[in-house]
Protein backbone atom coordinates (compact mmCIF):
# COMPACT_ATOMS: atom_id res chain seq x y z
CA UNK A 1 0.00 0.00 0.00
CA UNK A 2 2.78 2.59 1.19
CA UNK A 3 4.49 2.00 -2.44
CA UNK A 4 1.33 2.32 -4.17
CA UNK A 5 0.60 6.36 -1.74
CA UNK A 6 4.56 6.92 -3.06
CA UNK A 7 3.94 7.04 -6.95
CA UNK A 8 0.92 8.53 -6.31
CA UNK A 9 2.32 11.43 -4.54
CA UNK A 10 5.41 11.19 -6.85
CA UNK A 11 3.25 11.17 -10.22
CA UNK A 12 1.27 14.81 -8.20
CA UNK A 13 4.26 16.30 -7.81
CA UNK A 14 5.72 15.75 -11.66
CA UNK A 15 2.46 17.21 -12.91
CA UNK A 16 2.90 20.12 -10.30
CA UNK A 17 6.36 20.68 -11.62
CA UNK A 18 5.49 20.73 -15.61
CA UNK A 19 2.37 22.66 -14.09
CA UNK A 20 4.33 25.50 -12.96
CA UNK A 21 7.59 25.59 -15.18
CA UNK A 22 5.91 24.68 -18.63
CA UNK A 23 2.52 25.41 -18.44
CA UNK A 24 1.21 28.32 -16.69
CA UNK A 25 3.71 30.34 -18.46
CA UNK A 26 3.14 29.33 -21.87
CA UNK A 27 -0.49 30.00 -21.30
CA UNK A 28 0.46 33.72 -19.72
CA UNK A 29 2.28 34.15 -23.24
CA UNK A 30 -0.85 33.06 -24.96
CA UNK A 31 -2.89 35.58 -23.10
CA UNK A 32 -0.45 39.02 -23.36
CA UNK A 33 0.52 38.04 -27.48
CA UNK A 34 -3.58 37.90 -27.85
CA UNK A 35 -3.94 40.78 -26.10
CA UNK A 36 -1.11 42.57 -27.89
CA UNK A 37 -2.63 41.42 -31.66
CA UNK A 38 -6.20 42.93 -30.42
CA UNK A 39 -4.30 46.23 -29.65
CA UNK A 40 -2.57 47.05 -32.63
CA UNK A 41 -2.76 50.10 -34.30
CA UNK A 42 -1.51 52.24 -37.12
CA UNK A 43 2.25 52.96 -37.39
CA UNK A 44 3.26 50.54 -34.92
CA UNK A 45 6.84 48.76 -35.68
CA UNK A 46 6.22 45.25 -35.61
CA UNK A 47 8.23 41.16 -36.05
CA UNK A 48 5.56 38.68 -37.25
CA UNK A 49 5.87 34.98 -36.59
CA UNK A 50 8.14 34.50 -39.13
CA UNK A 51 10.50 37.18 -38.51
CA UNK A 52 9.53 40.12 -40.56
CA UNK A 53 9.73 43.11 -39.77
CA UNK A 54 7.67 46.53 -40.71
CA UNK A 55 5.50 48.85 -39.60
CA UNK A 56 1.71 48.70 -39.78
CA UNK A 57 0.05 50.68 -42.23
CA UNK A 58 -3.69 49.44 -42.90
CA UNK A 59 -5.43 47.40 -40.35
CA UNK A 60 -8.84 45.78 -42.36
CA UNK A 61 -11.06 43.93 -40.34
CA UNK A 62 -11.22 41.97 -37.53
CA UNK A 63 -8.26 39.77 -39.12
CA UNK A 64 -6.06 41.87 -42.23
CA UNK A 65 -2.74 43.68 -40.99
CA UNK A 66 -1.12 45.42 -43.76
CA UNK A 67 2.50 45.36 -42.84
CA UNK A 68 4.77 48.30 -45.12
CA UNK A 69 8.23 46.47 -45.20
CA UNK A 70 11.49 47.10 -47.24
CA UNK A 71 10.28 44.56 -50.15
CA UNK A 72 7.04 46.71 -50.11
CA UNK A 73 3.37 46.37 -48.64
CA UNK A 74 2.26 43.27 -47.41
CA UNK A 75 -0.97 41.57 -45.71
CA UNK A 76 -0.83 39.23 -43.08
CA UNK A 77 -3.54 37.68 -40.53
CA UNK A 78 -3.52 39.83 -36.93
CA UNK A 79 -2.77 36.61 -35.37
CA UNK A 80 0.67 36.40 -37.44
CA UNK A 81 1.67 39.32 -35.98
CA UNK A 82 4.36 38.22 -33.05
CA UNK A 83 5.92 41.39 -31.28
CA UNK A 84 5.88 45.41 -31.03
CA UNK A 85 9.76 46.70 -32.22
CA UNK A 86 8.18 50.51 -31.54
CA UNK A 87 9.83 51.59 -28.66
CA UNK A 88 12.79 48.47 -28.12
CA UNK A 89 13.96 49.34 -31.38
CA UNK A 90 13.40 52.45 -32.50
CA UNK A 91 13.22 54.34 -29.59
CA UNK A 92 10.21 57.07 -29.55
CA UNK A 93 6.97 56.30 -31.84
CA UNK A 94 7.15 58.15 -34.72
CA UNK A 95 4.76 61.02 -35.10
CA UNK A 96 2.95 62.03 -38.27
Amino acid sequence: MEGGMMSFVFFGAMFLIMYFFMIRPQMQRQKREKKFQESLSRGMWVVTTAGIHGKVVDISGDSIVTLETGAGKIRFERSAISQELTAARYGKEEKK
